[in-house]
C-alpha cells in the first residue's frame, strides 16, 4: 500500500467512474484498475462493487475511503508543515466562503490581504457550508468562512464578527413606517427565503419562528442567491432578510428597496473562520483573521477570538 494507491481509491470514490478517475490521476485506466485490484487483494476486501459501468463503494470501502482521505491530508500536511517552518506566511491559502458572505466580505478583505500577506495569495472557493466543510476536513481547503457553529472534532474555529440582520422590503411596504422591525412584525407568509442548503435560509425561518416561512399564498419562491431574493423583493413579492455587509456594500437597490434593522439580541449571525486543529497554516490563518477584522466596516461587531 502506498499514497499513490490511496489517491486512486479517492479518485474513484469522487468520480464514481474508473475512466474519469484515471484521467484525473493522469494514468491509464488499466493501470488504475490494476492497482486498486492489488490493494483489494492485499486488504482482503472489496473496496468498490462494479455492476456494469456503475461503481459504488462497499461498506468496507466507505471506511477505507475515509481513512484514505485522512492519510492523504496528513501527507499534504507534511509538505505544508515544512513550508510553514521555512516561512509561515508564504504559500497560497485555499479559502472556502459561503455565498451569503463572499460577495459582501471579500471586497473588503482581498485588498488588505494582498497588502499584508503578499506571499500568501488567497485562492477562493465559494460554496454552501455543507460542501466546503468536508473540503477543510480533507485538507483540500486550508480554511473556510462560515456563519454556523461547526462541531466536527477535527476542526477549530476563530470567531471573526457578529453581523446583524436587516429587513429589506419594497418602498411602499407598510413596515417602512417603523424605524426598527421585530421578527413578530413580519408575516411569515411574505418572508422570501433562499433555497434549501443555505444557512441564511434556516436562520431567517428560525428568527421568524415559522419553519414554513415563504410558503404562503403570494408565491413559493426559493432563490439560489441573495441577489435574486432582493430583485424579487423589489418587485413587490414580499420581504427578505439581508446581512449587514450586503447593506454596507451598497448591494441593496435603495431606489426600489428600503432596509430597516431587525430588532432583538438574536437578530444576527456569528461569522467564523474554521480550520483543521493540526493545520500547519495556523500562523497564517491567525494573521488572516486579524487582517479580516481590521478591514471590516463599522456596522459589524468585531470579535477578538
Amino acid at each position: 500500500m502506498n499514497l499513490r494507491d490511496l489517491q486512486y481509491v479517492v479518485a474513484v470514490a469522487d468520480h464514481a467512474h474508473f475512466g474519469h478517475a484515471a484521467t484525473a490521476c493522469n494514468v491509464s485506466q488499466p493501470t488504475l484498475s490494476g492497482q486498486i485490484a492489488k490493494l483489494e487483494l492485499e486488504l482482503g476486501v472489496e473496496i468498490f462493487s462494479r455492476v456494469g459501468r456503475a461503481v459504488r463503494a462497499t461498506d468496507a470501502g466507505e471506511q477505507i475511503i475515509a481513512h484514505a482521505r485522512r492519510a492523504l491530508a496528513a501527507s499534504n500536511d507534511i509538505v505544508d508543515c515544512a513550508r510553514a517552518n521555512r516561512d509561515p506566511l508564504t504559500g497560497r491559502l485555499r479559502l472556502g466562503v459561503i455565498p451569503t458572505i463572499a460577495p459582501y466580505l471579500m471586497p473588503y478583505v482581498l485588498p488588505a490581504a494582498a497588502d499584508k500577506l503578499p506571499n500568501a495569495p488567497l485562492v477562493l472557493v465559494e460554496d454552501m457550508t455543507a460542501h466546503i466543510v468536508p473540503l477543510v476536513i480533507e485538507g483540500k481547503l486550508d480554511a473556510a468562512i462560515i456563519a454556523t457553529e461547526e462541531e466536527a472534532p477535527e476542526l477549530q474555529s476563530i470567531n471573526l464578527f457578529d453581523e446583524p440582520f436587516w429587513v429589506a422590503m419594497p418602498s411602499n411596504h407598510a413596515l417602512v413606517a417603523l424605524k426598527e422591525i421585530k421578527a413578530s412584525d413580519i408575516d411569515p407568509k411574505t418572508l422570501l427565503l433562499l433555497t434549501d442548503g443555505h444557512c441564511l435560509r434556516d436562520q431567517a425561518a428560525e428568527l421568524c419562528n415559522h419553519p414554513q416561512a415563504g410558503q404562503g399564498a403570494m408565491a413559493d419562491m426559493r432563490a439560489s442567491s441573495l441577489e435574486t431574493l432582493l430583485h424579487i423583493t423589489a418587485a413587490g413579492h414580499g420581504v427578505t432578510l439581508v446581512p449587514q455587509l450586503a447593506v454596507e456594500c451598497g448591494r441593496v437597490d435603495t431606489d426600489r428597496l428600503v432596509t430597516r434593522p431587525l430588532a432583538g439580541t438574536l437578530a444576527s449571525r456569528r461569522v467564523r473562520l474554521i480550520h483543521r486543529r493540526r493545520s500547519p497554516r495556523v500562523t497564517a490563518l491567525i494573521e488572516l483573521a486579524r487582517i479580516l477584522r481590521a478591514a471590516l466596516p463599522d456596522g459589524v461587531r468585531k470579535l477578538q477570538s
